[in-house]
């Protein structure tokens, strides 16, 4: 066993002192050590519940004959810390994770691993830390929050971003706003639509390295706790047989993982954050992917922020089993190992849908013929950004540019009335390096929805958005501007073409008159971990990388 490194009697009988005077006994020291490491917070819904299923997970882990030791390490909400300074140190908590993970389990040669995970970067931060590390493990998902009830409707975290918009041009009361506020977030449980959570989690399962059973069932279903067991028991069923995640989280799984989030009209942070967990397990992957595989991938799933039902409603309509069904169906699924022993094939036949349910359609009648992501090039972006298709019919906008330097000046635009329909909104130096940290523009989106312009303006941004957003939104601009991309260039009025059909994003501006004299902003963090991630972080057409990773 890898943990006789640090248990192997007697030349490791003062590190077995250490461990005895935690409560373990001889014999337990004589089986595989499994770490637990759990994202659990107060701070948030979406974790505050995995302290209760990680001790679910070291019963399986007992039960099947292996010695759990259980970790922690940190969530920064981004529901909680968007449209602050707080949300650049989200981007920058998934890497820190996946290292803190990793110090953990090496430092402490665990023969296994299970990681619990809730907020949006807890999620990829696992996959990337498995992938890392590459011992037997696994990743399991706290699951998503319950809808809310509100006027008689199902609500989520999404419709609370939107009020505050609708409250700022007088559609809403700020009692109805304080009402809503109060009923969005029932209980545990990561944001209940196909935002990044959800999206990321449908990731996971399709690549093999979480299994569907877990990452379907609602956060505070009943089934939960049983679930954990199982992914204990799985895991040492991995260590027996040394499969260890490289060997799940193959090229062919991406391109799953890719198709699961196209046909779910998932969040466009699945770009950022499958290229990172690419790179971690030397799979080639590049943005390139995930536009041919978009065209080919019909959005099938009706489900929020573009559509009507949350997440739970997937659940009950047949899960994600009825998704692989789906893909299996017309050949775009292809087989291989999971963490639950089962094949994808297998786990896709195994799928039963609800008679009835009105969640995912079938491949003839799709919601929308391509997926909801698509890759976008141009003089604005020569190495690419990602707009999200999801949520609106629109293909095409010309328009004046509006230039922000950050996200509250834009966000205080929309809410004194200072943008008109047929703009274009640009901020800019809001990028992996020139925040630092990426933040996401949800604010900005919803506040957009809120007044009423969702429908006729559009956001350009070398930032990312969030899985709440939706509408005419073109993230991820690459070069950004901290890294002199053109983006930094752009002044008030120009006219900037965006055309999904022809992939491009255009601007019509003396771009190389205007770089002869520009002067790039000094860095606005001097010290501190946002100062390291400024000189660490790669472009986010890489996944925003912030080290060499794996060669495949």
């Amino acid at each position: 066993m890898q943990s006789d490194n640090i248990k192997a009697f007697p030349d490791r009988a003062p590190a077995r002192a250490m461990l005895r005077a935690t409560g373990l006994t001889t014999a337990d020291l004589e089986k595989p050590l499994i770490a637990v490491v759990s994202t659990f917070s107060d701070v948030t819904p979406c974790n505050m519940h995995l302290r209760e299923l990680a001790a679910a997970v070291k019963d399986g882990v007992r039960a099947a004959g292996g010695t759990p030791i259980e970790g922690n390490t940190i969530v920064v909400s981004d529901g909680i810390s968007m449209g602050t300074s707080g949300m650049r140190a989200s981007l920058v908590s998934r890497d820190w994770i996946a290292d803190t993970i990793e110090l953990f389990v090496r430092g402490h040669s665990f023969d296994g691993v299970v990681v619990l995970t809730g907020c949006d970067k807890t999620i990829p931060a696992a996959a990337m830390a498995l992938g890392r590390i590459n011992i037997p493990g696994l990743a399991l998902y706290g699951g998503s929050i319950m809808p809310g009830r509100f006027q008689g409707r199902d609500v989520t975290i999404q419709d609370v971003f939107e009020a505050v918009g609708a409250c700022a041009a007088g559609k809403m009361s700020h009692e109805e706003l304080r009402e809503l506020e109060g009923k969005a977030c029932p209980g545990a449980g990561a944001c209940g639509g196909q935002f990044t959570a959800n999206t990321m989690a449908t990731a996971l399962a399709f690549l093999g390295i979480a299994s569907m059973d877990g990452t379907d069932l609602p956060a505070l279903h009943p089934d939960k706790p049983a679930a954990a067991q199982a992914a204990g028991r799985a895991v040492m069923e991995m260590v027996r047989s040394g499969l260890t995640p490289r060997q799940i989280m193959t090229a062919e799984a991406f391109e799953n993982a890719i198709s699961a989030v196209m046909v779910t009209g998932g969040s466009t942070n699945a770009v950022l954050h499958l290229l990172a967990i690419a790179r971690e397990v030397g799979v080639s992957l590049t943005l390139q992917d995930f536009d041919r595989l978009s065209r080919s991938t019909p959005v099938l799933a009706d489900l929020k922020p573009g559509g009507k039902y949350a997440a739970p409603d997937m659940t009950l309509a047949g899960g994600l089993r009825l998704v692989a069904q789906r893909l299996k169906q017309q050949g775009r699924l292809h087989d291989g190992l999971t963490v639950s022993g089962q094949q994808m094939h297998a786990e896709a036949d195994a799928a039963v849908e609800r008679e009835g349910q009105k969640v995912l359609r079938s491949w003839s009648q799709p919601i929308k013929p391509e997926g909801g992501i698509a890759i976008l090039r141009g003089t604005l972006a020569p190495e690419g950004c990602v707009v999200k298709l999801v949520g609106h019919d629109r293909r095409k906008h010309i328009g004046p540019a509006r230039v922000f330097d950050n996200e509250p000046d834009a966000f205080a635009a929309v809410q004194e009335g200072r943008i008109q329909a047929g703009d274009i909104i640009v901020i800019r130096h809001v990028g992996p390096a020139g925040a630092p940290g990426m933040p996401e523009m949800l604010a900005v989106t919803a506040a957009l929805m809120g007044v009423g312009l969702g429908d006729s303006v559009a956001l350009v941004t070398d930032g990312r958005f969030s899985g709440a957003t939706h509408g005419f939104m073109v993230g991820h601009v690459a070069p950004e501007a901290a890294r002199g991309g053109p983006i930094a260039l752009i002044e008030d009025g120009d006219v900037i073409t965006l055309d999904v059909d022809q992939r491009i994003l255009d601007v019509a501006a003396p771009l190389a008159d205007r770089a002869v004299s520009y002067v790039p902003r000094a860095p606005t963090e001097l010290y501190g971990v946002l100062a390291k991630y400024e000189q660490l972080v790669g472009s986010a057409s890489e996944g925003a990388p912030t080290h060499r990773g794996a060669r495949g």
